[in-house]
């Protein structure tokens, strides 16, 4: 197992983040920051920050995921998804250190009819697809030694996500509409962190983009159903209907890919590393 004498986390409050100083702890001393001790939206101020902790590893958790809002917020958006980054990995090149980053789904159109495989080319359909591309992109040419995990469907203990949202609706309405002809695998973040903590220990020459996912496949609507039958408190469910609905009933500012299943096989030829069944991810989630 590799060890590292300082280990750098932006984005340490984040869904991710804040399990990655958990998992990650054992392989080396945590530095981690977040807003407000640093602004991301002004990408320069990190290179004092990085060249002051001299970590031999960092790892960038943060990212702007409002997917909607991003249209609207261009400038801000890609200062945090691909300026920051790039910043992240040519200070970390300087200092001779590794690079963990990560990445989305939305990097893909989502019009392959299979999965995403890692070579595919990408064809982002909003701002926030387009941005995430754009730092993956920026961190390759530097040439510093990483691992872009592309992760699709987030959610976990912290910050707003799916689960979140869904539970607290079945206690607020008797009738919800879910699209269900979007196409992914919900991905729990503490099973991203404990599989990032064993790559980060297994890493030796690789270097390059990798799909990070639960495995297996749903979709929103066969999420939601899971999420409702799983739930431990359920009698407190005032829920009665839940109706599925195609993407076009439910328009949104920035476009979504349909099919954003991605091939897992990559992460798991060269780190050993397989996500749990989404199911089980959830359930045991509700678990803890």
């Amino acid at each position: 197992m590799k060890n590292y004498n300082k280990i750098l986390i932006i984005g340490r409050r984040g869904q991710v983040g804040w399990e990655l100083r958990r998992t990650l702890a054992p392989l080396g001393e945590i530095v981690a920051f977040d807003f407000p001790d640093i602004d991301l939206t002004k990408p320069e101020t990190l290179r004092p920050i990085v060249r002051e902790v001299a970590p031999d590893l960092v790892v960038n958790a943060a990212a702007y995921t409002a997917v909607d809002k991003a249209e609207d917020e261009v400038e801000i958006c890609q200062a945090i998804n691909a300026l920051a980054p790039k910043v992240l990995a040519e200070e970390a090149a300087r200092l001779g250190a590794r690079m963990v980053h990560f990445s989305t789904d939305y990097v893909y159109d989502g019009a392959k009819d299979g999965r995403w495989v890692e070579t595919d080319p990408p064809g982002p359909l909003s701002v926030y697809g387009r941005t995430k591309l754009e730092g993956d992109e920026a961190i390759a040419a530097t040439g510093v030694q990483h691992l872009i995990f592309r992760l699709q469907w987030v959610w976990g203990t912290r910050g707003a996500n799916f689960v979140k949202t869904m539970l607290k609706l079945a206690r607020e309405r008797k009738e919800l509409k879910i699209i269900d002809d979007q196409m992914g695998a919900p991905t729990w973040s503490r099973h991203i962190a404990e599989a990032t903590a064993l790559a980060v220990a297994r890493w030796e020459a690789q270097s390059g983009i990798y799909h990070m996912a639960n495995g297996g496949e749903t979709s929103w609507h066969g999420f939601a159903k899971a999420i409702f039958e799983e739930d431990p408190k359920k009698s407190e469910q005032v829920l009665e209907s839940l109706l599925a609905i195609p993407t076009t009933a439910y328009p949104t500012k920035a476009a979504r890919p349909m099919n954003s299943r991605m091939d897992l096989s990559k992460l798991h030829r060269d780190f050993g590393i397989r996500l749990p069944c989404w199911h089980e991810a959830l359930r045991n989630s509700f678990e803890d």
